[in-house]
């Protein structure tokens, strides 16, 4: 279920870290629609590993409103957590298990049958390309082979939302295409994603961008018509052209 075809929905989504009182995201404002790409631009410290947490109920808000698929988050977030997927930054995975192990381990604490297991994870190996790593320890691999991994795991399920927060962070560029031209197929799957990213080249491959500093939302819309808008040639200039403008107001 969504309301008015969006898939996330939120008002005025405030959060404050009582330590140090920090503003970590402030009065932001986001329609997300179902089916779309969706990317979380900003630089490192401006609020989207924040926002991310509280969108998939990680994190309860200070103050302001959440609703994905219709539902209110963090009220219903038992119910919204079984559609969802999650790549961290961080690698959320056992050193000391296999490949195979931690996806099955995922797929697990999702209640996945053992026959629809095996299919997906049949079908997620060989797209990631993770046919001869399944019996590796996770240790052992590298960092790329990790994010595969760590995809993998947040795909078994297949959820009708997925957050990649700086999922291509660390690999190389052939790779990050490769990340790139499977985000797409699961595009064309019907599946909404949500990409963060410092790197500002990434979100030319979205549908639409949200452009966040300081835990604002400085401006939001198609790659295009932002680098129209602000009469430039890349996304990076639009985002410094906004920071410099929201430095000379403050």
């Amino acid at each position: 279920m969504t309301v008015a075809g969006y898939l996330i929905e939120t008002q005025n989504l405030v959060k404050i870290y009582k330590q140090g009182n920090v503003k970590a995201v402030d009065g932001l404002n986001l329609k997300i629609h179902e089916g779309e790409i969706y990317a979380f631009i900003g630089a490192n410290g401006s609020g989207k590993t924040t926002a991310i947490k509280m969108l998939t109920g990680m994190l309860d808000p200070t103050s302001g409103s959440i609703r994905v698929f219709g539902l209110s988050q963090p009220k219903n977030r038992k119910i919204i957590a079984r559609n969802i997927g999650i790549a961290p930054q961080e690698y959320s995975l056992y050193n000391d298990l296999t490949t195979y192990e931690n996806i099955r381990f995922f797929a697990y604490l999702y209640g996945m049958e053992k026959q629809v297991f095996k299919t997906k994870f049949d079908e997620l190996i060989q797209i990631l390309h993770l046919e001869d790593k399944k019996e590796s320890l996770v240790s052992n691999l590298s960092g790329g082979m990790k994010r595969r991994v760590s995809i993998a795991c947040a795909l078994i399920h297949s959820p009708r939302l997925v957050f990649f927060d700086e999922a291509t962070v660390g690999v190389d560029p052939i790779l990050r295409k490769f990340f790139w031209k499977y985000f797409n197929e699961l595009k064309q799957r019907g599946v909404t994603l949500i990409i963060t990213s410092h790197v500002m080249d990434e979100a030319e491959r979205a549908d639409r961008i949200g452009l966040i500093r300081a835990g604002k939302l400085i401006d939001e819309g198609t790659p295009n018509k932002l680098k129209i808008k602000h009469d430039v040639d890349t996304i990076e200039e639009v985002f410094i052209k906004l920071s410099d403008e929201v430095i000379r107001d403050e």
